[in-house]
């Protein structure tokens, strides 16, 4: 008889890299690829329009199928569907890489969302079930980095990547990032048995939601990019609107909702919620507009602009060992109010960037706003779950991953509006570099928005987890 070993007990920093090793390969993917879409377009055949429709279909699948990611973790266990997501999407990564055509292609994409949908809250479940509330801001601090790290790592490694592999290259770079992640997964995170008595799923609750989200997401995408004629794309947009209502009303009236609103009467989880939502959607798309001014505007190439934008993520990783003293000097309500104003000037310094700026006075301010993201993205995914009980912990994760795959998508929407707005009243075909001003201040606006969201919140608000005590 041969014995297996039981996987070692992590260390929370251990377990929180493992999680995050696989978050950090679903968020590159997620922005590598529109760099190579010229080049998919050009190998496939397909009008460099058509091809958008990859990127549209993983982000509607990733969305419609989040709120489900709870109620599966709690029926068959968060380690196994973990490691089954890692696996879902490695194999889809594969497929997207073989693909012939380009229906091949979006159904290897949608795949491919399935466990990327499952990848991402699901680990952050491990993670929350197995630290304890002086371990979480460690922890989550760790977990936060791939969410920075993605979208401005994504484009001058896809870009490298196509230039001298082509664009399957991309999508290969996962397999073995899939397989090394599996592989510490599954030799270092302890075994997590199904919930002993799971309830029946909400079914009608699911359909509506994933519907409402898939439609949304669809008329969202399409509007932002034109993947569909405009009556169809605003046709898509509204349904998923008048579902999304219809879903809000049957979660509040039945007991075990597919998203428990209920959630949002715990002060800390509502304010890193919707708070955090109106700062997610400001910020998070500075990703978006920086390279296209760059490129545009400035007449930049996309490898420069991939290197000058990665500056953001150095700032994110000088700000990580910060973290922890001031949040436990100045408490969630503090450090997340006066960072929104902080990050405000760092999203809004974009509208005054001219061809005339040096490339270190650009990288010194893009550094500057990644310090400020990345400090608000920790406090905010820490404070979300800090008075959560453990047992609705997965509610918790289902409704909060929903909330944060809806905000990027209604950041780039909010800015190629604002673009197109401007262009369309001056008169030009393409946005001018008032355009980009416009669109960086509107962004802006919304980050700050969501401070006085942060200073109604009590002074010792979460501070079990923070270490803040009121003097």
């Amino acid at each position: 008889m041969v014995l297996v070993p039981s996987p070692r007990v992590p260390t929370s920093r251990a377990l929180a890299l493992i999680v995050a090793s696989a978050l950090f390969m679903q968020n590159l993917d997620s922005s590598v690829v529109a760099t190579a879409l010229p080049a998919m377009a050009r190998d496939l055949g397909e009008p460099l329009p058509n091809l958008s429709v990859a990127i549209t279909a993983y982000v509607v699948s990733v969305t419609a199928f989040v709120p489900v990611s709870g109620w599966v973790a709690d029926r068959f266990g968060a380690r196994r569907v973990f490691l089954a997501a890692i696996l879902v999407f490695t194999l889809a990564s594969g497929l997207c890489a073989a693909a012939d055509g380009l229906a091949w292609l979006v159904a290897a994409r949608i795949l491919q969302g399935i466990g990327g949908a499952m990848m991402v809250p699901v680990g952050r479940l491990l993670l929350l079930k197995s630290v304890t509330k002086a371990e979480m801001l460690a922890a989550m601090t760790w977990l936060t980095m791939p969410a920075l790290l993605g979208p401005v790592s994504g484009p001058p490694i896809g870009g490298l990547l196509t230039d001298l592999y082509g664009w399957r290259s991309v999508f290969l770079i996962n397999l073995p990032l899939g397989v090394i992640g599996f592989v510490l997964a599954a030799s270092m995170i302890p075994r997590t048995p199904p919930e002993d008595a799971v309830a029946a799923p909400d079914l009608r609750g699911m359909v509506l939601i994933g519907a409402a989200l898939a439609l949304g997401m669809t008329g969202l995408e399409s509007v932002g990019r034109h993947v569909l004629p405009p009556l169809l794309a605003w046709g898509a947009l509204l349904g998923g609107i008048a579902l999304g209502w219809l879903a809000w009303r049957h979660c509040r009236a039945v007991p075990k909702p597919a998203l428990d609103f209920s959630l949002l009467r715990i002060p800390t989880f509502e304010a890193a919620a919707i708070a955090g939502s109106l700062f997610r959607t400001g910020a998070g798309a500075s990703p978006f507009l920086v390279p296209l001014l760059l490129q545009t505007v400035f007449g930049w190439s996309a490898s420069q602009s991939g290197l000058v934008t990665f500056a953001t993520a150095l700032g994110a990783f000088a700000m990580k060992p910060v973290v922890r003293p001031v949040l436990r000097r100045f408490g969630f309500r503090g450090t997340l109010a006066v960072t929104a104003i902080v990050a405000t000037i760092g999203t809004g310094i974009g509208a005054v960037f001219t061809p005339g700026w040096p490339w270190w006075a650009l990288f010194a301010a893009l550094a500057f706003g990644g310090l400020a993201r990345s400090l608000a993205f920790t406090a905010m995914n820490t404070l979300a779950f800090a008075d959560v009980p453990g047992q609705r912990l997965s509610a918790a994760t289902s409704l909060y991953g929903t909330a944060q795959q809806l905000t990027p998508a209604l950041g780039v929407v909010l800015a190629s509006g604002v673009l197109a707005a401007g262009a369309a009243m001056s008169g030009r075909d393409v946005p001018g570099a008032s355009d980009f001003s416009l669109a960086f201040v509107a962004c802006a606006l919304l980050v700050l928005v969501s401070a006085p969201f942060f200073a109604r919140l009590p002074r010792d608000a979460g501070a079990e987890v923070s270490g803040h005590r009121r003097t």
